[in-house]
This record gives structure tokens, C-alpha cells and sequence, in this order.
């Protein structure tokens, strides 16, 4: 018997046990009535991490890879943001907990009851694909939260990502600028939400420069990572007449397409320009290397882990916060202008 049990059994959520086992008042007496009736009935007797939640610290902060697609300590983009979390928080005097959810997953795994369990004080959650609807139930819980790249909206939560939006308008600028007027993106899976804010992002920024946009230029691949932008780019291929320019929706992405492009005889930037996203090490290093869009993962570690500690010190209101983004000029991007001989303003 636990604490999900019973609330399966009382009709209720699992944060509404945790509350009457806390002693929360803003619980009906009738359902308070009714969920202590079955405690007594099962003989559920709460573990004491869920019954001094409320009242004690352990100075542990739960770290979640939310989704069936999530992402993990591969991906060079998160890992940063991790690091940089890390720290702050261990200067904050915390120390981290990682939840796995391989086995979870597939029963939808309660990483509230698990949160109650260990004691934690808050938790960060790094978005993946296809999210679990047990990490609305963290969310909406008492446990402060704060999302990385993952929209929260509980009373305790917050979340920190770039301004997907902006990046996407400093993409299409820049190719404008170079004289780029047919322009294509790869995206991850479409339950991405961070995929499809960049894409509508940029889906606006090319109208706004009175630009179309051709449907059969936009593909979406299975994730963040090369093999999805290496068979999405091959579908594009596969698709007939190719864009100018492609915006992928990562660095990963990017490098993947740019090794179909490759296989298919096609040069990179003179036959198709390519920019990528998040600024990972390995963009200096591409032949050519990527021109991309850094996020600053330093800074997002640290501004969540500031804005979690300020959440579980209750001196702040949820908080969310969008971080400026930056475009990294390199070789991936020529200009088109300057190989028709037009003088290109420098973007």
C-alpha cells in the first residue's frame, strides 16, 4: 500500500492525500474524512518523509529527464545546463537526486509519491518528448519546480528557456541578409513543444519579410539528435527541389543533415546553407563548421537554480524567465549576393 493507492482508491489526487496527511486546511472535511477512513481501513500509515514534507529539509533537489523520448547525459546541450545547475546549487548548499524513468514510464510513473518518498525540497525538470501526465501532477504539487525548455504553471513551479522566437527571427534575418529567399527547417517530433515554437517562430519571421513558406521545405524528424537530422534531410532530398537555406531546430540536427547533404555530393555552403542551435562544442569542429544560435546554457543552469532556491526559501513568486539568445556567425552560412557578384550588407 502507498500513498497513490490510496488516492486511487479515495477518488482523489496524490498531492490531496499529501495535504491531509500534512494537515493542509484546504481540504473538505468530507474528503478528508473519507481518505483518512481508508488509511485506517488498508492500514496506511504514512512514512515520516510524508509526513514532515512540509515542515523539515533535506537539502536535496530531485533532477527529472521528463518524457518516453527523454533526453539524458548524452545530450551536450542539457548536460551544460546541468553542470552550470549543479554548481550553483551546490554553492546553494544542495545536493541533486536523479530520478530515472525507464521503468517508470510505461505505468506512468508517480514521481510526486517518489518526491514525497525521498524528502526533496524541489526539483528541476528537463523537458524530453511525450511527457508523462504524472509531471503535471508534480507540477500542480507543493514541491517547488522549476522546468527547463517544459512550460510549468503549478502555484510552486516556474521555468527558464531561451526566447525560442527571437532565434528564430535572427535566423531568417541573417539569411535575408546574405540573399537567401527559399529557406526549409528540420525540426524533432512534432509532440516537441520546444520544436514547434521555433518552427512557428520562424514560420512568421520568413512571412514577415514577405517571404513564402513551402510546405514540403519543413520536415520533421524523431528527436533532437544526428540520425533524425541525417533521415530527415534525406527526405527532403527524397522530396525534389531543395531550399536555399535550413534552419534545424538543433546543433545535432544540423551536423546530421549536413552528413546526407554530404552523401549526396551536395556542398555546404555553396549548393545549401545551414544554421543550427544551442552552440555545442563540436559546432567548431563540422567541416564547415555551423553557423547556429547559442543559447546560454551557463546562464539558464544558474538562473534555475537561483530561481528554485528562491521558490523553496518562499522569497519569490513563480518566476519564469526567457533567456536572449545569440547568433554565432561561422562558415555554414555563405552569401549568395556576394556569388552573384552583388555587394551583401554584413549581417
Amino acid at each position: 500500500m502507498n500513498i497513490k493507492k490510496i488516492a486511487e482508491m479515495a477518488g482523489v489526487s496524490v498531492s490531496t492525500v499529501s495535504k491531509i496527511i500534512n494537515n493542509y486546511s484546504d481540504i473538505s472535511e468530507e474528503t478528508k474524512a473519507k481518505v483518512l477512513e481508508i488509511m485506517k481501513q488498508t492500514g496506511y500509515v504514512p512514512s515520516n518523509s510524508a509526513k514532515t514534507l512540509a515542515t523539515k529539509k533535506s537539502n536535496l533537489i530531485g533532477v527529472i529527464f521528463a518524457g518516453k523520448l527523454n533526453v539524458d547525459f548524452t545530450h551536450p546541450f542539457f548536460i551544460e545546463v546541468l553542470n552550470a545547475f549543479k554548481k550553483q546549487m551546490g554553492f546553494l548548499g544542495y545536493d541533486l537526486l536523479f530520478f530515472s524513468n525507464e521503468k517508470f514510464y510505461s505505468v506512468d510513473g508517480d514521481y510526486l509519491a517518489r518526491c514525497l518518498h525521498y524528502q526533496v525540497d524541489g526539483c528541476i525538470i528537463v523537458t524530453g518528448q511525450e511527457v508523462e501526465p504524472s509531471i503535471s501532477e508534480l507540477d500542480h504539487s507543493e514541491i517547488p519546480c522549476i522546468g527547463v525548455d517544459i512550460q510549468l504553471t503549478g502555484k510552486s513551479s516556474g521555468y527558464i528557456m531561451s526566447d525560442n522566437y527571437k532565434m528564430s527571427y535572427k535566423v531568417v534575418e541573417h539569411f535575408y541578409l546574405l540573399g537567401y529567399r527559399e529557406l526549409g527547417y528540420i525540426g524533432s517530433t512534432l509532440e516537441s513543444d520546444i520544436s514547434n515554437m521555433r518552427e512557428n517562430g520562424y514560420k512568421d519571421a520568413i512571412e514577415s519579410f514577405g517571404l513564402p513558406v513551402t510546405d514540403s521545405w519543413f520536415v520533421n524528424g524523431d528527436n533532437f539528435f544526428e540520425s533524425s537530422g541525417y533521415e530527415a534531410m534525406n527526405k527532403m532530398i527524397e522530396n525534389g527541389r531543395l531550399p536555399q537555406a535550413i534552419f534545424a531546430a538543433s546543433d545535432l540536427i544540423a551536423i546530421g543533415a549536413m552528413r546526407a547533404l554530404k552523401e549526396h555530393q551536395l556542398r555546404v555552403p555553396e549548393d545549401i546553407a545551414i544554421v543550427g542551435c544551442d552552440d555545442i562544442d563540436a559546432c567548431k569542429y563540422t567541416s564547415p563548421a555551423l553557423t547556429t544560435i547559442r543559447q546560454n546554457k551557463d546562464k539558464i543552469g544558474r538562473l534555475a537554480a537561483s530561481l528554485l532556491y528562491d521558490l523553496i526559501n518562499n522569497q519569490s513568486e513563480t518566476s519564469n524567465v526567457v533567456v536572449e539568445p545569440e547568433l554565432v556567425v561561422r562558415e555554414s552560412c555563405g552569401s549568395k549576393l556576394r556569388q552573384a557578384g552583388i555587394p551583401a550588407m554584413e549581417p
